[in-house]
């Protein structure tokens, strides 16, 4: 009971600092970022948004800033420690376990356009402001899923290697800085998928294949997946297949769970693969989708939230749970530009205004 009560008075603390009214306002980020790394510590109530790329979309515009925010102090954005290397990264995982934020992979672009995907491992202290080096991700990888089981086990799910898209299941062990590979998931490997992990349970959705001969070089897969993580052994996963999730297949859908909802969120995506500037791989307009849609773990099912979500983003890279909802931090708005905003969906489906 008295956690209960310390956790919600600090969440009433954190929507006093961000101006409640109808609806809690976060502040922007201090600059626009898309294909930026995101995680959370201490409940959703310190969040990170990591590299990324900025408005102008060039090899220049990558960064290696780190951004983050305390909801119970200032409710302010405030600088971390710069990410080491000469270079940002784009489309790199982050999560939050033991205190600690752990970046993984994502890719460098040089200035003649070539992209590299890194196997590199990043561990950050926030108290100390200090980062230090974890072991190399055994298959390095971008634009992939990620997500945290006993706030010791980090998963790494699927994601572009530098042979193509793949199906592996990787997991760090934070604890003893060691990975281990878990049963991969036996759908189409992709990368650009979206999905979460909560109550030993992962969700992966759609995402980027590769193309048939002669057509596009990535076309976007419609499968979801649900893996069940035995309880006795974290690199065990059954997996099964999921029904279509609502509307069409897409890519760069931000996603993440929310565990005191027993859902996993989706918002976003463009129903076209494209790169880190907008452009579809089939010369197809992109177009970013403005549908929020959940899948409910103790339900089985798949729920619309809405479908005219507010600020729609691509690119957002992932999904955080914070005490006052599931937020999006930066990517890229309707337009393609490349926003510093942070947005709070919508937790509960919304009834239908013509009836």
């Amino acid at each position: 009971m008295k956690k209960l009560f310390a956790f919600v008075l600090v969440t009433l603390c954190a929507a006093s600092l961000l101006g409640v009214d109808d609806k809690p306002q976060f502040p922007s980020m201090p600059a626009a970022v898309s294909s930026n790394a995101v995680a959370s510590l201490k409940g959703g109530f310190v969040l990170f948004s990591l590299m990324g790329v900025g408005p102008n979309k060039t090899w220049d515009a990558v960064t290696n800033q780190v951004y983050i925010m305390t909801l119970t102090h200032s409710g302010k954005w405030s600088k971390g420690r710069d990410v080491p290397g000469v270079a940002g990264r784009l489309n790199a995982a982050a999560a939050g376990a033991k205190g600690l934020v752990v970046l993984m992979g994502g890719y460098v672009v040089d200035n003649q356009g070539g992209e590299n995907t890194v196997p590199d491992v990043n561990v950050y202290e926030p108290g100390a402001r200090r980062w230090s080096r974890g072991k190399d991700i055994p298959v390095a990888v971008d634009s992939a899923v990620v997500g945290v089981t006993h706030d010791r086990f980090v998963y790494l799910i699927g994601g572009r290697s530098p042979g193509g898209p793949v199906n592996n299941v990787q997991v760090y062990d934070v604890e003893k800085d060691t990975w281990t590979q878990a049963t991969p998931f036996p759908g189409t490997p992709v990368f650009g998928l979206a999905g979460g992990v909560a109550e030993e349970a992962i969700v992966i959705v759609d995402g980027a294949k590769r193309g048939p001969e002669g057509g596009s070089r990535y076309v976007a897969s419609d499968e979801c997946w649900l893996g069940k993580i035995d309880k006795k052994d974290p690199f065990k996963i059954e997996w099964s297949k999921l029904p279509p999730h609502p509307g069409p297949a897409r890519f760069g859908i931000s996603a993440g769970p929310a565990n005191r909802d027993h859902k996993i969120y989706f918002s976003g995506g463009t129903p076209t693969p494209h790169d880190y500037k907008g452009v579809s791989y089939d010369g197809k307009p992109v177009e970013v989708s403005a549908v929020t849609f959940a899948y409910e773990l103790h339900r089985s099912r798949w729920d619309t939230i809405s479908e005219s979500t507010s600020e729609p983003r691509a690119d957002g890279r992932g999904l955080l749970e914070t005490p006052l909802g599931p937020v999006v931090l930066g990517g890229m708005a309707k337009n393609l530009a490349v926003t510093a905003g942070v947005t709070l969906l919508p937790k509960k489906q919304l009834p239908d205004a013509s009836k």
